[in-house]
């Protein structure tokens, strides 16, 4: 007996081990988390409601869902006290926890197995884990000891104690609903002999009844609309899981996996990114608590997933091109949750579960597409859903669907005033499940549905020759069959072409829906992903105001994203097949128009939003025929994330064609950001980079940018950033050893005398600037004069600008008689020109316009008053009548913004 236990022991320890092994590998959708995260450290129970029979099978009114932030669970019941005795002090040895999609049933009984090798289920001794999946592909009769030796060989020389009163064992049967269990003597016959074969879903029918295994205690997993074919006799209890009802523990979930040092899966950077994360947690919290309807979709713990991974991909993919797609994300998503289930086993049809989601809520989310909808009333479900239920079956689905998937993709609005109405969990799931719609060919025209039905019984009917002849010669002249023939040839790719207008009308769509103008005032779709999830820092629009969120600029890019060859697997898995053909087909038929349309020159949002699709399409030849007619890129104003630089990086990676312009102004570029464009920026010819954040870090990659020997960059403007005197060291060797630069401003980079003096040194070693801009720099007369001294010499080199520097009077005077013997050169610092207006005043005074925001005024203004008083000098020297008058417009002008800030109207 002693050595018998110790076998037991052993043989658990292993047992142990290896349920540990297997059920803490990760879904490679956690893997662009990083290595460290496990169920020990991310892991959230969701709320357990004790219930009961009645409830379940209670019905709803209509297609009513209670808002379950406003109705709290009661009689809460922890995972650790399933098994404890009812209420009539019964022990209880059965327990079936039911759940809706996503509510978390597959993680929490993961989660399970996993304390209970680590000994944290002191409860009990040894647990079974059986998959009903697994077990509904295993039709041939095995016996009870088989299967777990089959399932578990080092159990083996266990199995003959699992009967033993002295062993407490827990057998787990996860997924119910994929088995068809009979519980009629008919259909089940008896049995409690272990070693006797019978189907498996005998077995399970048999560990219910207890006549297997009768001292073993039971946990069964499934959805709502399995619970009842289990006869209540024996179940002792039933536990609803209520997802995270509670907005605490939604909290708590976000702060772990946020917070987690391995959730930008980059260990190097981790402390880097550290103030990121809990940024990133505060402005989450703060807008559950303001903004409910992310809540609500978020009690789910399957869409609290899916936050923190549209998070992470906005703000931790850093590498180019990016691992992951927006539409790769949601598909991911969707099959981690549907996997390959059939929405009810019991139907004869086995549709799966994401078919009949995409034919019935996608046809809804594309209704609502069209019509700028984005809450529904239960008439509106009505129509989506019951329009063309006609048999028993349907119904049957359709009951199916809502007590098992209704809740997953759409919630009650908490919105005011639309209380009674449905909103989908979050707005781009619709979005999605439009784009889905539309791409899998469910919106086909009457005439294209019947095309392809036809198509297809002529398709068979003309494979078996022998049947078509033996029925149609007893009716019909064989004169006639030679006719028929040719008929049964023709048909089929008749209608073959008639429903293939399908792909013609997929691919306009997705052009037209691309370029909508009624969208071009909005952010790119990149900005309203955050700001859905994260809110709007500032105040909350009124409820009668129209929402500025339901743009519906992700429903095109999700179409390009579906059409992927990645994404189009993963959709294959989940039973909605695309064929490579009709991807290639689409692909085609949109590529004229998106080109053109493209051409036209798009606002920076939308153009962003381009580039977007282009990535998500993940089609390099589509790619780089669209890339290649983009010779001038404007994306000023657009908060580059390192996202979208890595985005731009990998579209404009398709191709090597130069650009001629690339505008990144005030895109809130750093080190970072350059480092990743790197390649992008060498072939562009004028490059725009004012108004960011490129200080002496970036201008070593500026530096590295203009030395390298593909580098074509004729125009830098680098205004309005922090270079420097460290950084202007980094540019005076870029400008001595560059050989394809014309025109550098540098206005406003608080070079200073320092900064200006090192650029002077290195210029004469220059040999093809034109223009340099050095303008609002603090610079004073001896490294001005020295600048201009050095300029004069210079073999190509024509405008030297030092408007808005501290020149003195003396030096301004210098300056205008180095002027005079200027060899060429000219020299912007004045309004004027000796006795003159100069030329370049309209070019000064706009520069100062478009600056103000982000110059110091006092400063501003006292540059101003000395070129008024500068140009009141020179008027009353001339007595020339024109151009007195050319002076008093320039004076109105300078007065006219100097008012203008002092009232602080500019």
């Amino acid at each position: 007996m002693a050595l018998r236990n110790v076998a037991s022991s052993d043989a658990i320890e292993k047992h142990r081990k290896s349920l540990a092994d297997w059920f803490s590998h990760q879904p490679n959708e956690e893997r662009q988390f990083g290595p460290s995260f496990s169920l020990d450290t991310v892991h959230v129970d969701p709320v357990i409601r004790e219930s009961s029979l009645e409830e379940i099978l209670k019905p709803s009114p209509d297609l009513t869902v209670l808002n379950q932030l406003q109705s709290p669970c009661s009689r809460i019941i922890s995972l650790q006290n399933l098994f404890d005795v009812d209420a009539c002090g019964q022990q209880v040895k059965n327990v079936v926890l039911y759940g809706t999609v996503g509510t978390g049933k597959s993680t929490l009984i993961k989660k399970m197995v996993v304390d209970w090798c680590h000994g944290r289920l002191p409860r009990f001794e040894l647990v079974i884990p059986f998959s009903c999946e697994d077990l509904s592909h295993s039709n041939g009769p095995i016996s009870l000891r088989r299967l777990i030796t089959k399932k578990y060989l080092h159990l083996k020389d266990l199995v003959p104690l699992l009967g033993s009163a002295n062993l407490k064992v827990l057998v787990i049967l996860n997924g119910l609903e994929r088995l068809n269990l009979d519980f009629r003597l008919a259909g089940t016959e008896l049995c409690g002999d272990p070693n006797e074969p019978v189907p498996p879903s005998a077995i399970v029918v048999n560990l219910l009844r207890k006549y297997l295994l009768p001292e073993a205690s039971i946990i069964a997993t499934t959805r709502p609309s399995a619970v009842r074919r289990i006869p209540s006799k024996y179940v002792g209890r039933y536990a609803e899981i209520c997802g995270f009802s509670d907005t605490s523990l939604q909290k708590l979930y976000f702060q772990m996996r946020l917070s987690h040092p391995g959730c930008n899966g980059d260990g190097h950077s981790a402390g880097s990114n550290s103030d990121e994360r809990d940024n990133l947690v505060d402005m989450l919290s703060r807008n559950l608590e303001r903004h409910n309807q992310i809540a609500a979709a978020c009690f789910l713990p399957s869409y609290c997933w899916l936050v923190c991974t549209t998070l992470h991909f906005l703000y931790f993919t850093k590498s180019v091109p990016p691992n992951q797609t927006l539409t790769g994300i949601y598909t991911s998503f969707l099959r981690l949750n549907f996997s390959g289930e059939v929405l009810d086993s019991t139907d004869t049809t086995n549709i799966s579960m994401m078919k009949y989601v995409a034919k019935t809520m996608g046809k809804l989310a594309h209704e609502g597409v069209m019509s700028r909808q984005t809450s529904f009333s239960e008439e509106d479900l009505r129509k989506c859903f019951e329009v063309e239920m006609k048999t028993e079956g349907e119904l049957n689905l359709l009951d199916v669907f809502h007590s098992d998937v209704f809740r997953f993709f759409l919630t009650p609005c908490v919105q005011p005033g639309k209380e009674h109405t449905f909103v989908f969990t979050i707005p781009a799931m619709q979005e999605y499940l439009a784009a889905l719609y539309v791409v899998l060919g469910e919106k086909k025209t009457l005439t294209q549905r019947m095309g392809k039905e036809v198509s297809d019984v002529i398709g068979k009917v003309s494979e078996d020759v022998t049947l078509v002849l033996s029925i149609v010669s007893k009716i019909l002249p064989l004169r006639i069959l030679p006719l028929l023939f040719s008929l049964l040839k023709i048909f089929p790719r008749f209608f073959n072409r008639l429903s293939g207008k399908d792909r013609d009308t997929i691919a306009r769509t997705m052009a037209v829906e691309m370029f909508k103008e009624e969208d071009y005032f909005n952010d790119d779709v990149l900005d309203q992903i955050n700001s859905s999830i994260l809110g709007v820092e500032g105040p909350v629009c009124h409820p009668d105001e129209a929402p500025d969120d339901e743009v519906f600029e992700l429903f095109p890019i999700f179409m390009g994203g579906l059409l992927s060859r990645r994404n189009r697997a993963l959709l294959e898995q989940l039973g909605c097949s695309i064929k490579n053909l009709a991807a290639f087909e689409i692909a085609n038929a949109m590529k004229k128009t998106m080109i053109q349309n493209s051409r036209k020159g798009l606002p920076a949002p939308e153009l962003m939003d381009y580039l977007f699709f282009l990535h998500e399409f993940q089609n390099e030849r589509f790619t780089a025929e669209a890339v290649r007619s983009l010779r001038t890129i404007n994306l000023s104003s657009i908060k580059m994330t390192p996202l979208k630089c890595s985005i731009l990086a990998s579209v404009l990676s398709t191709t090597s064609h130069e650009v001629e312009e690339l505008n990144l102004a005030s895109c809130h570029l750093d080190f970072n950001s350059l480092k990743t464009l790197f390649p992008v920026l060498i072939r562009c010819r004028k490059l725009h980079l004012q108004l960011n954040s490129l200080g002496p870090e970036a201008c070593k990659v500026i530096r590295d940018l203009l030395l390298h020997d593909k580098c074509v960059v004729s125009t830098l403007r680098l205004s309005d950033n922090p270079v420097t005197e460290q950084g202007a060291k980094y540019l005076a060797e870029a400008i001595a050893g560059n050989s394809s630069l014309t025109h550098l401003s540098l206005l406003h980079t608080s070079l200073g005398n320092q900064g200006l003096e090192v650029i002077t040194q290195h210029l004469a070693q220059n040999q093809h600037l034109k223009e340099l801009d050095v303008g609002y720099n603090s610079v004073t007369d001896a490294a001005a004069l020295g600048l201009v001294e050095v300029a004069k010499r210079h073999a190509t080199l024509k405008e030297v600008h030092l408007y808005f520097n501290d020149i003195s009077e003396e030096g301004k005077r210098m300056l205008h008689e180095l002027r005079r013997e200027r060899d060429g050169v000219r020299v912007v610092v004045f309004l004027t020109a000796g006795a003159d207006v100069s030329d370049y005043w309209a070019h000064i005074l706009s520069v100062v316009k478009k600056n103000l925001p982000i110059w110091d005024h006092e400063r501003v203004q006292q540059h101003l008053t000395l070129l008024l008083q500068d140009l009141e000098c020179s008027r009353r020297q001339t007595g020339n009548p024109w151009k007195k008058a050319k002076f008093l417009r320039v004076e109105n002008e300078v007065k006219k913004m100097l008012g203008k800030i002092q009232e602080g109207s500019l």
